[in-house]
């Protein structure tokens, strides 16, 4: 029995469906981080603000240096994605703030997405000790080296 769906049907069929599969190919753009405000970043004094200053100004950074809190980091980043292609970074901000050892912001630096580098992973690796053992050799060596009702 074949099933038929009448002009009309056809037609609020597609008017219903067409809206989703139009969406389903919208780009989002999704914002990560933190951008600080231009404005607010011209406010910090060299040898004048504080850490408190810069937070209250800028808020909480993204991340702090590795071994002291001497340096903080705002970043911030824009990526568009589109359907099932690559996401493209829009726009990237990182703002380097650095510390004396009395608290006092000793200098400021900022870098777009153009200073950035591309970073080529090695690809080498690491070889380890041991046999290669496949599936099957690995389930089969194992048979014989239980002990029935357990270790005592």
């Amino acid at each position: 029995m074949a099933f038929r769906l009448s002009l009309r049907t056809k037609t609020i069929l597609a008017a219903v469906l067409l809206p989703f599969a139009i969406s389903a190919c919208e780009s989002k753009v999704n914002v990560r981080g933190n951008f600080p405000d231009p404005d607010e970043v011209s406010k910090l004094e060299t040898g004048v603000s504080s850490r408190r200053d810069v937070a209250e100004l800028l808020g909480s950074p993204s991340t702090l240096s590795t071994f002291k809190d001497q340096v903080w980091y705002y970043i911030g980043e824009r990526v568009e994605k589109t359907a099932f292609y690559d996401p493209v970074v829009l726009d990237r901000s990182v703002l380097v703030v650095s510390f004396s050892k009395d608290g006092r912001l000793e200098e400021s630096r900022s870098y777009a997405l153009e200073d950035g580098r591309v970073i080529d992973p090695v690809t080498r690796e690491t070889p380890t000790e041991g046999q290669d053992l496949t599936v099957i050799q690995q389930l089969l060596g194992n048979l014989g080296k239980f002990t029935p009702g357990g270790s005592q």
